[in-house]
């Protein structure tokens, strides 16, 4: 009877990758034949299928005319699904049946189930021995784990709000259904290339090694966290809190479009001796959902929650680290908890909006801004402008992605978020006496910007007294009323050195790794800053 109850659970259990206590070879699991044949034929049907997914209206249309879709079409239809059923019944049937006679995977079973049974310190680290398909993986914090916190007021940005009469609102029903359409289908796909699961099987070789090695070699730990709209968000913690003096400093990684925290960002902080705190977007990787703005801000707001009352790091020791579009789910932690120690931005931008026209048919622009606005308004400006800590971005000289034309450093959108947010910061420092200075600085690299530093001669002590005397005089509290009064000399001084100190270059494309010296801490014009030096 144990063995019938046990085979029921293979045809269904979850497919098992490694074995990290194994000292024979590499510790990866071998299936037998049985195993082997019938999980090629499933993986086969579900990679079909979800080509499928993003192909049916040609497909459907092809089939429409081919006459499929008279009656001898649809028997002929009714014949190729009850085959593919029959066909898909027996793979699993021959998987569970080599699974069940396979020593290794019907111990990782017993494992499994004792851990989902009663999940503790102990069944835990039985469990992560194991390295398996993350839907099998009991979830071990809550987003309503949290008493007090729970119900804590969220911050959000809204899309621009526009009214019409009710003439005009039916004359835009059409372009609604429309938009809907396009961010529900490939809309969002193109925007989180990551979400595909036809991209989420190429990758997984790569993601699998990247998890070895952050678990093998940093000793990291994995967690699943349940957010608040019950989707479940793979992590990775690495905790250097004893190994390194750095490791007091928790940095949260926010991966790109196409990233994962497999083969991401954590590899940088990790090298400098910082806890390190990654996790997937929904839809990435072992987290589910998809990546629609409310969903990934859930998600990061969860992982937050869950580096505070269960890793137990205090919000003014964890670091916001963002590359690419994971700057939105950044800068609205940033938003959110403005006592972090600091943000972090690499390779960002200021507003989505502006990369997505450019991409796209000038022909569709209409619709794009109105699928953007709508359901894919990642506008990190609007967020990061909300919170009044220390703030470091690096622009990526190089970056195809990023800018707006291709070889125009001038067109990067992180010059955008720069001058936005000294705008914002330093109102009359930053003006339009002083600003086309600034777009000048902007438009060269690190190489040319000596060149503009010597002709202004800017005087950095200068600038650090007269920044720091107005900070003792008055506060640190942003927008500021420095430069009032102050020759336009000073003021041009003090626009180059703010925007040295808010920006560095990195000689490369998009997707290079940040090498680590370049992962600085921001700088912070407060004079009893603490900050750690790299």
């Amino acid at each position: 009877m144990v063995s019938v109850r046990l085979f029921c659970q293979c045809l269904f259990s979850p497919r098992l990758y490694k074995m990290y206590g194994d000292r024979r070879g590499d510790g990866m699991y071998d299936p037998n034949h049985f195993e082997k044949w019938g999980d090629q034929v499933i993986q086969s049907f579900y990679v079909m299928w979800g080509l499928g997914m993003y192909t049916w209206p040609v497909v459907a249309a092809v089939m429409y005319r081919r006459g499929y879709f008279a009656l001898d079409g649809i028997l002929t239809i009714a014949k190729c699904a009850t085959g593919v059923g029959l066909v898909l019944a027996l793979s699993y049937f021959v998987r569970g049946l080599g699974r069940v006679t396979s020593p290794q995977y019907t111990e990782f079973m017993r494992v499994l189930n004792a851990a989902k049974k009663n999940f503790n310190k102990d069944t835990k680290r039985a469990l992560s021995q194991y390295d398996f398909d993350f839907d099998s993986w009991p979830v071990e914090f809550k987003w309503s784990d949290v008493e007090g916190d729970e119900k804590k007021h969220r911050l959000f940005m809204q899309r621009p709000s526009s009214r019409h009469s009710a003439v005009e609102f039916i004359f835009a029903v059409p372009c609604r259904i429309i938009t809907f359409c396009v961010a529900h289908t490939f809309g969002l796909k193109l925007m989180y290339p990551g979400s595909m699961r036809v991209l989420n099987y190429m990758f997984f070789p790569a993601l699998l090694q990247g998890r070895v090695k952050l678990i093998a070699e940093h000793r990291g730990n994995r967690f699943k966290l349940k957010t608040q709209d019950s989707n479940e968000i793979d992590t990775m913690f690495v905790d250097n809190r004893e190994r390194h003096d750095n490791g007091s400093i928790l940095v949260l990684c926010s991966e790109g479009n196409a990233g994962f925290y497999e083969i991401g960002t954590m590899a940088t902080p990790i090298e400098l001796g910082f806890s390190v705190l990654g996790w997937n977007h929904p839809g990435f990787g072992g987290s589910t959902g998809e990546p629609f703005p409310s969903q990934e801000l859930n998600a990061v707001d969860c992982v937050m929650q869950f580096a505070i009352h269960h890793l137990g790091f205090v919000p003014e020791n964890i670091v916001l680290f963002g590359w690419s579009i994971g700057g939105f789910p950044s800068t609205w932690v940033a938003m959110n908890y403005p006592d972090v120690k600091g943000v972090i931005l690499d390779a960002t931008f200021d507003d989505v909006m502006a990369l997505a026209v450019t991409k796209m048919p000038h022909a569709l622009e209409p619709i794009i801004k109105k699928t953007v606005r709508d359901y894919m308004n990642l506008n990190n400006f609007e967020q990061l402008v909300k919170y009044p800590g220390p703030v470091l971005l690096i622009r990526r000289t190089e970056d195809e992605v990023i800018c707006t034309e291709d070889n125009n450093l001038s067109t990067n959108r992180g010059n955008n978020l720069l001058v936005k947010l000294l705008k914002y910061r330093y109102p009359y420092i930053l003006n339009d006496e002083t600003l086309p200075v600034l777009m000048d600085w902007l438009a060269v690299d690190v190489s040319q910007q000596s060149r503009i530093w010597n002709k202004y001669g800017v005087d950095e002590d200068l600038c650090n007294s007269t920044l720091l005397s107005y900070v003792a005089e008055n506060s640190c509290s942003y927008p500021m009323r420095l430069g009032e009064g102050l020759p336009l000399e000073l003021r041009i001084q003090l626009t180059i050195f703010l925007a040295s100190k808010y920006m560095i270059d990195f000689k490369s494309t998009h997707c290079t790794p940040l090498p680590a010296n370049l992962f600085q801490m921001p700088w912070d014009i407060s004079p009893e800053s603490d900050y750690v030096t790299i």
